[in-house]
């Protein structure tokens, strides 16, 4: 299933001036989305601690929805990481919306999240989606790396991309994932589940793939949320969002994968 989603121009009333600006200014998330300003302003500090303030960047949501995924669907904790990813993407880019892509053993479906559509979207666009599949990554990888090709953007992309486990078919991930690395997207995997268990193993072993040997560059990063995820704090889950991107983005530019940064 393709992603539905067009890139839209950006809402150049919305912006703040200056290099350092987030995408969208603050007056403007709580007119729309007051629900998110904690969030926002949470992502904002985060960024600035990791020398991004002003970056700008496509932020993607991939969601697991395997059969083992339903407690967290029901529980809010998926919802919950959706508005900490909109509130992050409102400091990176100045459209207001993330792309959600569903998977399970395929696409499962797609849909959006903006400041104006988020409150309770995620668990009412997962009941529409029916059966409960497979852990597949590569088929929604894949799904993230099409529409980004097709979208125009020329900002780097930040995929946000959420499982409870190793995928079904390991080569299959491993493979798009190490083609992707010629691809200004960085895949920051978060784990949910038992951080002791072996289901992490192979995220483990993805975010340690050798560059150059495997892939052009390190184009993704892992950690393990636990089994309570909303346990941990808005600003822990943005810290561990922005520990491997600015080294990417660095990597990146080396490559000629991104521009020199201006200055």
């Amino acid at each position: 299933m393709a992603i539905d989603y067009v890139k839209r121009p950006a809402h150049r009333t919305e912006t703040t001036a200056g290099p350092d600006a987030p995408a969208i200014r603050l007056d403007k998330v709580t007119a729309r989305a007051p629900g998110l300003v904690s969030l926002y302003k949470s992502a904002r500090v985060s960024l600035e601690k990791a020398g991004l303030a002003g970056q700008r960047a496509a932020v993607y949501l991939v969601l697991d929805r395997s059969g083992s995924m339903r407690p967290y669907y029901k529980d809010g904790t998926v919802q919950h990481l959706a508005e900490q990813v909109l509130g992050l993407s409102a400091n990176l880019d100045d459209d207001g919306i993330v792309p959600v892509v569903f998977f399970s053993t395929e696409v499962d479906g797609t849909a959006e999240l903006s400041l104006d559509a988020y409150q309770d979207r995620v668990g009412a666009l997962h009941d529409a989606l029916g059966h409960m599949g497979r852990t597949n990554y590569h088929v929604a990888m894949q799904a993230v790396i099409d529409h980004y090709t097709a979208s125009g953007t020329t900002a780097p992309g930040l995929v946000v991309f959420q499982t409870d486990g190793g995928p079904t078919s390991r080569a299959a991930a491993e493979h798009v994932l190490c083609t992707a690395a010629r691809l200004p997207l960085f895949w920051q995997f978060v784990g949910f589940g038992d951080t002791d268990s072996k289901q992490f193993d192979f995220l483990r072993k993805l975010d340690e793939l050798p560059a150059p040997g495997k892939r052009l560059v390190d184009n993704a990063g892992f950690f393990p949320a636990g089994h309570c995820p909303r346990e941990h704090s808005d600003d822990a889950l943005y810290r561990n969002l922005m520990s491997e991107f600015p080294s990417w983005l660095r990597d990146a530019r080396a490559a000629g994968i991104l521009p020199q940064a201006r200055g």
